[in-house]
């Protein structure tokens, strides 16, 4: 008994494994997490340093340059970017692709630990973070009151953290926009000068009392004891009572020379919710959970919550991810189910058993999928369930050809057993074959670098797992149904349906394949040498991009303001955004943000820190439509160009790595003057650049600072050393740090000493500034120093240890991002650049050089797997070329469908192209093959052709059917992430479906292979 008689013979164990495959695709359908995106590790860090007080020349000296050098000696770098700020260090490190997460961040934490001791004392945090999508939150919350102090607002957002903490799922949660609570000793200067003290005395006994060091363990007989001595403090008396000075009777404490509060520190960060007072509590989910039955069990806490909130102060949730989940689900669900009514239409000609069980393939294909995906480890988002309508149109095509051929065979007289195992096993090479080749399309991009490939990977996954379960169903339960489902006395000319087709398939396809026949080079020249020739005139046209819009109904605006601007007049700028988008009646809610970026969002948005020049709003949409909402928001763009002295960028969020803006270039060169003289000049070239819109040159207005001039002379004179000077300016404007406070929660505060100038700092406070001299007394600073203005930059950017700048712009609608970009550089070109000073493209160039790189890569892999292929299929290279014909027919559709559909040429629409070489492949393997078996039964060779060309055009013709028929609903959708995929596919089928029908045949009389005959037949 052969293989294929197997689950005929033994029809008892097909219909237990047809079972058994049925429960085990809908129990992993039911366990799989449900998300957005798919979760994928990112070797991608960031180290960020606070030092208040330096300016960024002297941060870069003394914090960025030596982390940059330590992480320098870490093997797999790829690339460093530092952007350093007055008092605040941002370092973003990638490491390659290939490079472990988890074992780099342990590399990068010991290198950072060990650089601690040799930074300044003043760093007060030097944090590493992870790049990682499972970080984003998935719920924002906002508890808004105009009237609740902000004490009373951060005590219910910790109750609500603690509470969301508690959920099962939840991984972190934080709170947001509200001032930090501080245990402030605020000195008071006279009373220093009468005891002649100096701060540094005050803050040497609180460093000391405040100091938790275990004494260690204590055997007394048989039990052992943890002794403990002083310990820390652990309430605000203990610090009153240090001790500072005892000199014989007189005892000076902290409360003699301070007041010891609970205050609110300077307020940075200013959160509202639709322009209310607010504070806002996030929440991100671990790896692995259903993020609908976290979101079910948040609001069991938060109902909770609610509850026990007074009137004053409400709850609301300003976004809640799982809804966006929740649509794209929905939305895929019901493309899903239209695609499988489209594939039912195409089937009517097979007849209604015939197509009955070409139906039944599917949910078994698709349970053979999930079944795997889950095994794998993948989890249930927007991209596995694209995957699976591709899928959907490729998974029934073994099953078409299986069961007409069984169909065929049963017309011929056969009975359904004969039928069953003559038609499967007459296919059964070619079906391998045609899967193998499609398999090997979708294979490289499984392995696709960089991060880019680990995004998109459970894509092809899902296709490849899908596909590879309908080869076997074909194969062995199709056979198994057919031989019990379909009829023995089936009408030899078919249904009503099939005979309509096959009479337009001898009506106008006979007679236009024997004239190409006739005319074979013509018809190769014209149709080969003709789609070579559209397809690289359509190029150009096209254009490229690297990802699409993220098409959610969220969006962000970033303000920025000159530097140097206070808090409060940023405010202005901010609140004239909101009353704009009080007026649009597409908008739900927003976010506004003041001083601080939106906690993260979206996978590739990465949170802003404190600036008082820079506020963003998150804004929440009622619905987004591609077109409607693209131009609602140009709109907003002009209505904000009227706002003076700000600069508005409204941004969509969009798919695949983060960058900039589509258009950024990097400057690099040692000098910051030079360097912002070519940041002008490129930026005057982007405003002159048509099609440009929102330049930013982050030196575009310098920055300028108070500097105190020392007379050093002077100051050794009057015994006040420099650092007696620093210490004493930095006491009144920001304070310093004397420990941190933790109270019985467990919550911990840092404890600042100031003096009360700092709450009055203008310009003539500050020149009243108390000096503590060596001698016992003070001196105003106004003495010792001159204060003057200075200008200074406000920002630094380092790219991999060199100095740099970027200059970027967005890209107005209509204008495709590649052109400007190469009309960009040359401009670029055209520049007299400085010794040692050069240029980068940093933006969509440089992903799109990532991405596409490896997509080149994944071609040339699909390439050789698929001839490889049909080398051991045919045993012989002509039946290979032959085959490999179909491709340049199927690009030009696939082009042709992407101008006529103002889709670019994406990522996502060359998976597209990569997916089609497969598919196209695969039907011309079913016309060769079938050619070699009629010249092997010894039918001349033109009769051969022309046979074959007619009995194998049904079944391609319906398996191309179906598969445009699954995919239309996906395209019709003008989702930016995989429509241009779909539509390159279905494009690319129409015309390899019309041309290589009569294309292929012709080279096949061209080129003939060698077919080995029987005797008794004789040769063609």
């Amino acid at each position: 008994m052969s293989l294929l008689e197997f689950p005929i013979r033994r029809y008892q164990f097909t219909l237990v494994t047809f079972l058994c495959l049925i429960a085990l695709g809908w129990y992993s359908f039911a366990s799989m997490p449900r998300e957005e995106d798919p979760y994928f590790k990112i070797p991608g860090f960031f180290v960020i340093a606070i030092f208040p007080g330096a300016d960024p020349k002297d941060l870069e000296r003394l914090v960025s340059k030596p982390i940059e050098d330590r992480i320098a000696e870490l093997d797999d770098v790829r690339k460093m970017e530092t952007s350093i700020r007055d008092g605040v260090s941002f370092t973003a490190i990638e490491f390659e692709a290939n490079a472990d997460p988890d074992k780099k961040f342990d590399e990068l934490t010991r290198e950072i630990n060990a650089l601690r001791p040799v930074l300044p004392a003043e760093v007060l945090n030097l944090e590493i973070r992870k790049l990682s999508p499972a970080l984003v939150n998935t719920v924002q919350f906002a508890l808004v009151s105009e009237e609740a102090p902000y004490r009373e607002l951060e005590d219910y957002a910790r109750e609500l953290k603690d509470g969301l903490k508690t959920v099962d799922g939840i991984r972190t949660a934080e709170t947001w926009a509200y001032p930090d609570r501080e245990l402030r000793i605020e000195l008071d200067q006279n009373r220093l000068a009468e005891l002649n003290l100096r701060p540094a005395q005050v803050l040497a006994a609180i460093q000391s009392e405040n100091a938790n060091v275990p004494a260690g363990i204590v055997d007394l007989g048989p039990r052992s004891f943890s002794l403990k001595t002083s310990g820390a403090y652990t309430s605000l008396d203990q610090i009153r009572n240090t001790v500072i000075t005892a000199a014989g009777a007189r005892v000076v404490r902290i409360r003699d020379v301070a007041r010891v509060e609970w205050e609110n520190a300077p307020l940075t960060y200013v959160g509202r919710f639709s322009g209310k007072r607010a504070v806002f509590v996030t929440a991100n989910q671990k790896e692995g959970y259903n993020i609908l039955q976290v979101r079910a069990d948040i609001a069991a806490v938060t109902e909770r919550f609610s509850q026990s909130l007074p009137k004053r102060v409400t709850l609301v949730t300003g976004f809640d991810q799982s809804q966006n989940v929740r649509t794209r689900l929905k939305r895929l669900y019901i493309d899903f189910g239209i695609a499988i009514a489209i594939v039912m239409l195409t089937l009517l000609p097979l007849g209604l058993r015939a197509a009955g069980i070409v139906m039944i393939s599917i949910p078994l294909a698709l349970a053979f999928g999930l079944t795997s995906l889950y095994f794998l480890g993948y989890s249930l988002n927007q991209l596995s369930i694209a995957g699976f309508v591709v899928a959907l149109g490729l998974l029934v095509d073994d099953s078409i050809v299986a069961v007409e051929n069984i169909a065929r065979h049963l017309r011929m007289g056969y009975t359904r057993a004969q039928a069953a195992l003559a038609g499967t096993r007459q296919i059964a090479v070619a079906v391998l074959g045609c899967t193998a080749a499609l398999v090997f399309a979708f294979v490289p991009l499984i392995a696709l670098p960089g991060n880019a490939g680990k995004f998109i990977r459970v894509l092809p996954v899902t296709v490849v797992a899908t596909i590879l379960g309908s080869l076997l169903i074909a194969l062995f339960i199709i056979p198994f149904l057919a031989s019990r489902i379909l009829r023995e006395d089936a009408n030899p000319e078919g249904n009503r349906f099939l005979q309509r087709v096959m009479s337009a398939i001898h009506r106008y396809y006979r007679p236009a394949l024997h004239y190409c026949l006739a005319r074979p080079r013509r018809t190769v020249i014209v149709a080969l040498g003709g789609s070579l020739a559209l397809s690289a005139l359509m190029v150009p046209l096209i254009g490229t991009s690297v990802f699409p819009k993220a098409d959610t109904p969220q969006f962000l605006i970033e303000v920025s303001t000159p530097n140097g601007t206070s808090l409060d007049e940023t405010d202005r700028a901010l609140r004239f955004v909101e009353r704009e988008l009080g007026r649009m009646p597409e908008v739900k809610t927003w976010f506004a943000n003041l001083g601080h970026g939106n906690p993260q969002i979206y996978y590739n948005h990465i949170t802003r820190n404190e600036s008082t020049n820079y506020a963003e709003l998150f804004v929440q949409l009622h619905r987004y439509d591609t077109r409607s909402t693209t131009r609602k928001l140009q709109a907003l763009r002009k209505r904000l160009d009227d706002y003076p002295n700000a600069r508005f960028r409204v941004k969509e969020f969009t798919n695949g790595p983060p960058i900039s803006a589509p258009i950024s270039v990097r400057l690099i060169g040692p000098d910051l003057a030079i360097l912002d003289r070519l940041a002008h000049q490129v930026e005057r070239l982007l405003e002159n650049t048509e099609g440009t819109r929102d330049v930013s040159n982050p030196l575009k207005i310098p920055r300028t600072n108070l500097r105190f001039a020392i007379d050093t002379q002077k100051s050794r004179l009057l015994g006040v050393p420099s650092i007696e000077f620093d210490q004493a300016v930095r006491l009144a404007v920001s304070g310093i740090p004397a420990g941190t406070f933790k109270d019985d929660s467990g919550e911990q505060y840092d404890i600042i000493l100031r003096t009360p100038v700092a709450e009055r700092a203008d310009f003539d406070a500050i020149q009243q500034i108390r000096v503590p001299t060596l001698q016992g007394g003070s001196l105003p600073v106004a003495q010792l120093a001159t204060l003057e203005f200075e200008q200074a930059p406000t920002l630094i950017q380092r790219f991999n240890r060199e100095r740099s700048i970027n200059v970027n712009a967005d890209v107005q609608a209509g204008y495709n991002t590649a052109r400007l970009t190469t009309q960009v550089v040359a401009q670029l070109e055209q520049i007299d650049w400085p010794r040692g000073y050069r240029y980068k493209l940093a933006g969509d160039a440089e992903a799109s050089a990532e991405s596409f790189g490896g997509i080149g890569i994944a071609i040339l892999v699909a390439v050789f797997g698929i001839f490889a292929v049909l080398v051991l299929e045919f045993g012989n290279f002509k039946s290979t070329l032959i085959v490999l014909t179909v491709v340049p027919l199927g690009v030009l559709g696939g082009l042709l469908m992407l101008l006529v559909s103002r889709n670019d040429i994406s990522f996502v629409a060359s998976i597209g192209f990569v997916a089609l070489i497969g598919i196209e492949i695969k039907n011309s393997i079913l016309l060769v093959d079938f050619t070699n078996q009629l010249r092997e039964q010894g039918v001349a060779l033109d009769e051969a052709i022309e046979r074959a060309g007619e009995i194998r055009f049904l079944p391609i013709l319906l398996t191309s059917a179906t598969a445009i028929g699954g995919l239309l609903p996906l395209a019709v959708q003008n989702i930016g992430l995989y429509s241009p995929m779909a539509w390159v596919i279905i494009g690319g089928l129409i015309s390899s479906t019309l041309l290589a029908r009569l294309v292929t045949p012709v080279v096949y009389k061209l080129i003939p292979p060698s077919i080995d005959v029987p005797a008794s037949n004789g040769r063609d």
